[in-house]
Parts: C-alpha cells; sequence; structure tokens
C-alpha cells in the first residue's frame, strides 16, 4: 500500500514536472511571438523574464528533485536521475546566469534544452515506474 501511494505522487509529479518544461519552453519560444504579433497585448502577456523564470525554478526544482528520487527508489536506473539532474542543471544555469552572461538568446537555448531534457528525464521515469509496477 505504501508503495502504491509513493508510485502515485511520483506520477504525479512526473506530470507536473513535463507540464512545467512545457510552460517553460512555451513562455520561451512562443511568448515573444505573441508580443511581435499583438503590440497592443504586450502588457498583458510580458512578465518579468527574470522573475517568471525563477518561479519556475522554485516550482520544478523540488517537485522533479523528488520525483526522480522517487522514481530511482522504485526503478533503480541511475541514468533517468542522470539525465533530469542535467535537465535541473541547465535550468539553474540559466535562470543564474540570464541574459546578461548567456545573451537572450543563450539564455532561450539553455532554458528549452535544460526544459526538453527535463521532460524527457520525466517521461522516462514515469515509463520505467510504470513497467515496474505492472510487473509486480
Amino acid at each position: 500500500m505504501k508503495d502504491l501511494k509513493m508510485t502515485k505522487l511520483q506520477v504525479l509529479s512526473d506530470k507536473l514536472a513535463i507540464g512545467f518544461s512545457i510552460v517553460c519552453v512555451v513562455h520561451c519560444l512562443v511568448l515573444p511571438i505573441l508580443l511581435i504579433l499583438l503590440p497592443p497585448f504586450s502588457g498583458l502577456f510580458a512578465l518579468d523574464d527574470k522573475m517568471f523564470h525563477q518561479w519556475m525554478l522554485y516550482a520544478v526544482l523540488p517537485i522533479s528533485i523528488a520525483a526522480l528520487m522517487m522514481g530511482y527508489l522504485h526503478h533503480r536506473s541511475y541514468k533517468v536521475f542522470l539525465v533530469g539532474s542535467i535537465g535541473l542543471t541547465l535550468i539553474i544555469i540559466s535562470t543564474t546566469l540570464g541574459h546578461g552572461v548567456l545573451g537572450e538568446t543563450g539564455e532561450v537555448v539553455v532554458s528549452v534544452l535544460g526544459s526538453m531534457i527535463i521532460a524527457h528525464g520525466h517521461f522516462r521515469n514515469y515509463q520505467l515506474s510504470r513497467v515496474k509496477h505492472e510487473t509486480q
């Protein structure tokens, strides 16, 4: 029973982390296009970029770490944990260095790459946990 609750929590955490990663990619790639195409609405769409990345980091970091750790304890694949950790590291670098150091393009590239790697790690975490659960 305890293992089932942990698996459900891990699955929920994986799905949340994937959702946050998608939001980050949409923010980084779609928002600038919307701001160009719809300048009158730029005040509604524009969020402080640095603040957005910080809030996303505060949301993604604990959820991702928890899901990846629970998944590792369940399926014992260190590769999945490593992949997720690389994605998280890229997001941390992007958020802390920002476009002041990375440049606007560099920040977007590092953020999107990190988000995609995080999403992939959580998807694999979910798959492995599901397969392990079904075989039990």
